[in-house]
């Protein structure tokens, strides 16, 4: 229904390979429970080649367990006890046009080349980031940003903490938000969408299919990216999301309030399709 691709064995891909995996909760190769029932079980990061994993090995290894599973990924812990691996990557590279914008001073859609396409279905491009609700975000930034190198790009002051690994130039793979013990676990994870007409597209098709908005459709301040977030029978949140910001080493991380008007720049509220008449 979200617009992933059911390939067997649990996973439903992107159209990049990387995705989600629904497994039963008592399947024995998954690691521990979260003591707070969390139904996310594990987190995988993929990495650029077999030097990198064994990277992590030896700089995990200093104080922990690192387990070399079957099909040669690694699995631990960070400092939280969210269960996660590294795998080399199996992200595939895309060649998708993203949505143009045509704007007075600044043309981009070749002429009539029209941008609204009637019966286009958007589909999720890649695993654009994951959401922890966490009891200590500044250990967790701290064991992402010392022990895997990790940057941080932006942060809520005492309340949470964009993270950009080093595999991406995406604003954030990880934030994580400060709440009470009680409530660690994944509050949410979002796919990169082509631009967001298609965040729209796609949201309104969710919506008919029964699923219940949670917040949005909106664009972020942090990332800038547009957003539209679903309840789910995951246990946390599902999100819709296009055109984030990207950075290199040169930025210097934001810091702002955590409050709604540092979080969105804008939000709509969604309501049913109207026409003059009164016709849907």
């Amino acid at each position: 229904d979200y617009g992933l691709e059911a390939k067997g064995n649990g996973l439903f891909a992107a159209l990049d390979g990387t995705g989600v995996i629904v497994k039963a909760k008592d399947d024995a190769d998954l690691p521990e429970a979260l003591t707070t029932g969390n139904m996310l079980r594990k987190t995988v990061y993929g990495v650029a080649d077999q030097a990198t994993l064994d990277a992590i090995k030896a700089e995990l290894g200093k104080d922990r367990e690192v387990k070399t599973l079957a099909d040669g990924s690694l699995e631990s812990v960070d400092d939280l006890g969210f269960a996660i691996g590294f795998q080399i990557t199996v992200r595939k590279p895309l060649s998708l046009k993203a949505e143009l914008v045509n704007a007075p001073g600044d043309t981009h859609r070749p002429v009539n080349e029209v941008g609204a396409v009637q019966g286009h279905v958007p589909k999720p491009r890649t695993l654009s980031h994951v959401v922890y609700f966490v009891p200590d975000f500044k250990k967790m930034e701290a064991f992402y940003e010392e022990r895997l190198g990790f940057k941080v790009t932006d942060r809520f002051t005492n309340a949470g903490s964009f993270l950009r690994p080093a595999g991406t130039s995406d604003h954030h793979t990880l934030f994580t938000i400060q709440t009470p013990e009680h409530m660690q676990g994944c509050e949410h994870f979002a796919f990169h969408l082509g631009g967001p007409s298609e965040v729209l597209s796609a949201g309104s098709a969710f919506v008919k299919k029964g699923y219940e908005p949670f917040w949005g459709p909106g664009r972020h301040m942090f990332g800038s990216n547009y957003f539209w977030y679903f309840k789910s029978p995951l246990g946390c949140v599902m999100e819709y999301d296009a055109d984030m910001d990207t950075h290199n080493n040169d930025w210097v991380a934001r810091e702002a309030d955590f409050r709604a008007d540092n979080s969105q720049i804008f939000l709509f509220q969604y309501r049913e399709t109207w026409a003059p008449g009164g016709g849907n």
